[in-house]
C-alpha cells in the first residue's frame, strides 16, 4: 500500500539532516513489523504496525545509518502532521505512541455509509433505477409506494443523496478520505 505524502497528513516525512545538526538514525526494519515497505525515486515509503494505529513514514535519503530529520510542511495540515510526528517521536523512543490524531480513523457510521454509496452507485451505473436501489439496500417499503409518494419518499431522497455522493468522490473526491475530518 503506497499513498501520496502530500495528500495523506499523518505521514511522517523524514530526511537527511542539515550537517552540523544530530539526528536521530531510524531504521524502519528495527521500529517493529513493517505492514508495508517500498522503495522508489523518491525515497523509501514503509508503514509501522502499532497496536493504537500504524506510523507511515517516507524516508528521503534511506541511506542506513544516516541521521534524519523530520520535514513538516506549513500548510492546512500543520497540526495533524505535528501530532503524527509526535506520535511517532514517542515510539522511536520506546514509549507508547498513544492514539491517531483524531478525525483520523473511519467511524462506523462513516464506514456504513461508504459501503452504501459504493453499492448504489454499482447499481446505478449497471442501469438500476432509484427505487430498484432503494430494494437491493434493504428499504422494501419503496416497493409498495406509488409513483406520487415514492416521489416526496424520504427513501427516495436517501438513495439520490447516496447516488450523488458516491458520483462525486468517484470523479475524484475520494481523496478527501485521507484528510482529518
Amino acid at each position: 500500500m503506497i499513498w501520496r505524502p502530500e495528500l495523506t497528513a499523518i505521514t511522517v516525512i523524514l530526511d537527511a539532516v542539515p550537517e552540523s545538526f544530530a539526528g536521530a538514525v531510524v531504521d524502519p526494519l528495527a521500529l517493529g513489523t513493517l505492514l508495508a515497505d517500498q522503495a522508489g525515486l523518491d525515497g523509501r515509503h514503509v508503514v509501522v504496525a502499532d497496536a493504537a494505529g500504524g506510523h507511515r513514514l517516507w524516508l528521503r535519503d534511506p541511506t542506513p545509518g544516516r541521521p534524519l530529520a523530520a520535514i513538516i510542511p506549513l500548510d492546512k495540515d500543520f497540526v495533524t502532521r505535528i501530532a503524527s510526528l509526535q506520535r511517532f517521536h514517542r515510539r522511536l523512543f520506546g514509549k507508547a505512541a498513544g492514539p491517531l490524531p483524531r478525525g483520523w480513523p473511519l467511524t462506523a457510521y462513516r464506514r456504513t455509509r461508504l459501503e452504501l454509496m459504493l453499492r448504489a452507485l454499482d447499481l446505478r451505473l449497471g442501469g438500476a433505477t432509484y427505487r430498484d436501489i432503494a430494494i437491493a439496500l434493504g428499504k422494501d417499503e419503496a416497493a409498495h409506494l406509488s409513483a406520487t409518494e415514492w416521489k416526496t419518499s424520504g427513501v427516495r431522497s436517501c438513495v439520490y443523496r447516496l447516488v450523488r455522493d458516491a458520483h462525486t468522490m468517484m470523479n475524484g473526491d475520494y481523496r478527501k478520505l485521507l484528510r482529518i475530518r
